[in-house]
């Protein structure tokens, strides 16, 4: 390059004195850096006082059992996912304003327009709330199974999300990013804690009998965490293809051809002792053999008893009930197997619009009659199950939706538009104060006015319930320092027990 087209620090570094001074300078940047960072300083401004951790994995056994940071209050996490954007105002949030000024505007927005187009008046429930449990929480007709259950809920009427479209929703609510790409909550889990379960996956995500949701992968997806911590889906209904051998196989040498294999992959192995990438293919397929055997027995409803069966719904009239009835049950099987992360889905999005899912702008009513039920008896026996077995104390179950529905019906039609500004989730279980209400909306369910809370807020309690620093809990990926809750998210303390 001709001298004359050099800036001012270019001609600088033709001079032999300032070239030494400067590549000294850069040097002694590099040092200190390096310095920094070996004593856990260098971080100081992005994790707080500390470095992040990461875990420490075994290539031979990725799904190995982890500890975590400080001492859990969980060990497992179940989370029941409705899709569609299930509507506060038929469920959870009680608002006797709404009902007092029914059909008259929503003041300050009798031009407020929102998802799908301008809205209407202001509309009342469409199904009657009613006091239940001791604590005497209002929740709907809709739902009157699970709202026997209310003394053991933790409410949160002040959730927020950043994207009032399913598809950006959904993937917030599971993976905390509004964008496709970034790992799942049940990947993190998987990643930091490992499982109980030697001959399961340490996460499964068990989609709606009628499909899958609208995001459908990326809610089980592990993004750019290793491949190994991703969700592996399947129901009920539809297990895991391909697990059984031919009939040309017998069992025995089936099992004579797996022992081989192992011999031969031992020595194999014990020549390159160092290779980490040939110990972690070995573990995979080791594993995948376990699972050949486990996943079929776990899917096996029927040694379940007579009894378990009914409360479950599994043989029930409406097929979809049945089905999510079954799933239900599967979930809970596999809790009890050690399963770390189950991620149970009600609603799908292949049959349209609110037909198999809660996404109810046109005809409300006439669409939730049908996913009321199916969602309502299985799930309250699945967590009353989970309290008989002695397994509530150590799973946390944790209820959501994408986001809110609008207090006012869609101009024109029978419907709530979509509303991220204020909505309802809950858990229960592990950890968590039993009857409690944390947060509200206004006084027609629109909008977040006391303790607003975020999808971050609830991913950082949910790895603080596991026994984790959401701050410190990271990824090194393409030299970003990646977490669940990206630089957002505070515990919601006031929740836990």
């Amino acid at each position: 390059m001709p001298e004359s087209l050099l800036s001012i620090e270019g001609k600088r570094l033709l001079d032999r004195r300032d070239f030494l001074k400067w590549a000294g300078n850069g040097l002694q940047g590099i040092a200190l850096t390096s310095l920094l960072a070996e004593q856990g300083l260098l971080r100081q401004s992005a994790f707080g006082n500390e470095p992040p951790i990461r875990p420490i994995i075994l290539p031979e056994s990725p799904l190995a059992s982890r500890p975590s940071h400080f001492t859990p209050k969980a060990k497992q996490v179940l989370v029941i996912f409705c899709s569609g954007a299930c509507s506060q105002l038929e469920t959870w949030d009680y608002k006797p304003e709404l009902i007092k000024y029914h059909d008259t505007p929503l003041p300050g927005g009798e031009d407020l327009v929102t998802f799908q187009g301008k809205q209407g008046n202001l509309t009342k429930h469409i199904y009657d709330f009613k006091p239940r449990g001791q604590v005497g929480k209002y929740t709907s007709e809709l739902l009157p199974r699970m709202g026997e259950l209310v003394d053991d809920m933790c409410f949160i009427h002040s959730m927020t999300a950043k994207s009032n479209t399913h598809g950006p929703a959904e993937n917030q609510m599971s993976t905390g990013f509004i964008l496709d790409g970034f790992p799942s909550m049940g990947a993190w889990v998987s990643y930091a804690m490992g499982s109980e379960a030697e001959d399961l996956p340490a996460f499964v995500a068990i989609p709606d009998p009628r499909g899958v949701p609208q995001s459908g992968p990326n809610n089980w997806s592990a993004g750019f965490l290793p491949a190994v911590f991703q969700g592996t889906p399947f129901n009920a209904d539809k297990p895991i293809p391909n697990l059984n051998p031919p009939s040309t196989i017998s069992a025995e040498a089936d099992k004579a051809t797996r022992d081989l294999l192992k011999y031969l992959n031992d020595q194999h192995l014990e020549k390159y002792p160092g290779d980490s990438d040939l110990a972690a293919r070995i573990a995979s397929y080791e594993l995948a053999a376990k699972m050949q055997l486990s996943a079929a027995e776990v899917s096996d409803l029927s040694k379940e008893s007579a009894s378990t069966r009914e409360m479950y719904c599994v043989e029930d009239p409406n097929e979809v009930k049945a089905g999510f009835g079954r799933n239900c049950l599967l979930a809970r099987r596999l809790l009890e197997k050690g399963v770390r992360f189950v991620q149970l889905f009600n609603g799908a999005y292949a049959m349209g619009e609110g037909i198999g899912n809660w996404d109810g702008h046109k005809v409300l009513k006439e669409q939730y009659d049908v996913h009321g039920p199916i969602l309502d008896e299985p799930c309250a026996a699945l967590i009353k199950d989970l309290k008989q077995r002695g397994m509530f104390d150590e799973t946390l179950v944790v209820w959501v939706t994408e986001f809110g529905r609008m207090p006012t019906f869609q101009t024109g039609a029978q419907g709530r538009d979509h509303n991220p500004n204020g909505f309802t989730v809950w858990l229960a279980g592990a950890g968590v104060k039993a009857p409690f209400s944390y947060g509200s909306t206004d006084e027609f369910g629109y909008k977040a006015i006391e303790n607003p809370t975020t999808i971050y807020d609830l991913h950082a309690t949910l790895l603080h319930l596991l026994g984790f620093d959401h701050e410190r809990m990271t990824y090194n990926h393409n030299g970003v320092e990646r977490r669940l809750t990206d630089v957002h998210g505070e515990v919601i303390r006031e929740i836990l027990v």
